[in-house]
């Protein structure tokens, strides 16, 4: 039986990611984007760079050195949408697949190295193929042009990182994560995100429910292992008489109007020196989700606005 990857995000604002870690390039195609936006390629330039995070402790050496430009090869012109396909690449400048030759004849614990090989008879074991973080490099540029759209309508998108490990104190987060470093070790973290300026009415009942949707796509970020929103699972230890007011900005999978509110929780990296992993990895993952995450929940959104 021949089995087929499922690459594309989204049926209005349709997205397809495409490229391997450590092959030529990485990009994407959005179709179904109306003509007249005027893309701020600074600002993509600037999201690139949060996600890169060169200058956070323990992020992997390749993003010191990818420089990530982005070549725009279709539906633009002038810096404006043409309403035709957008393609546009990434090439992978510091792309080292000598250095994963050792995974040829084995696998990762705790990476999808064997799943992926025994689901499609093949693998590309050049530092995890399109199984690998530098995919979601794509998805910032495509979820970019989103937040730009939504800007336009009053929706704006943020996301921080909120918790690495036990540590909650935004200032002690990169002490911790340097802590684990020094130990050729890895730590997970919690990335909160926030929506304001939803309209009522964004989601459905049933099967459609906006916390749903938002679950489906943050779910799709590389090591990311659980979402909440509202009171989530802190909300099981409290009386409901005390937090039946805290929607979370969702109503019966509806959205009520006011600030959306959910979080995700990013799982430690299990390719560590201390683990006797070669590589170029980061400490802690979530560090670089953060810009991935607004990206993900913005291009859900504005595949749901009618």
């Amino acid at each position: 039986m021949q089995c087929i990857m499922s690459n594309t995000f989204g049926e209005k604002w349709s997205f397809t990611s495409f490229g391997e870690s450590h092959g030529a390039a990485i990009g994407g195609v959005l179709d179904g984007i109306p003509a007249g936006i005027a893309i701020d390629f600074a600002m993509v330039r600037a999201e690139l760079e949060r996600r890169a995070g060169k200058q956070q402790t323990g992020v992997s050496p390749r993003a010191a050195r990818e420089p990530d430009e982005v070549e725009w090869l279709s539906g633009v012109m002038d810096g404006v949408t043409l309403g035709t396909p957008i393609a546009f690449l990434i090439r992978n400048k510091d792309a080292r697949p000598a250095d994963y030759e050792w995974l040829k004849n084995n696998y990762r614990i705790g990476h999808a190295d064997k799943v992926y090989e025994q689901k499609y008879g093949i693998r590309d074991w050049r530092g995890g193929g399109r199984a690998s973080a530098r995919e979601t490099a794509a998805r910032v540029v495509a979820g970019c042009i989103a937040k730009q759209e939504l800007a336009q309508k009053g929706i704006s998108i943020h996301a921080d990182l909120i918790q690495v490990g036990a540590e909650t104190d935004p200032d002690k987060f990169a002490d911790t994560i340097a802590a684990f470093q020094r130990e050729g070790d890895s730590i997970g973290g919690i990335v909160e995100c926030r929506i304001q300026g939803l309209p009522v009415g964004v989601g459905e009942p049933i099967f459609g429910k906006l916390q749903a949707e938002l679950a489906f796509a943050v779910m799709s970020i590389n090591a990311c292992k659980g979402f909440e929103y509202g009171t989530g699972f802190g909300g099981v230890t409290q009386p409901g008489s005390e937090i039946n007011h805290i929607s979370g900005g969702i109503a019966g999978g509806i959205s009520d109007g006011t600030e959306v509110v959910f979080r995700c929780v990013f799982k430690p990296t299990p390719s560590t020196p201390k683990a006797g992993v070669k590589g170029r990895h980061d400490a802690c993952v979530a560090v670089r989700a953060v810009p991935v995450v607004e990206a993900m929940t913005a291009l859900t959104v504005v595949n749901l606005l009618d």
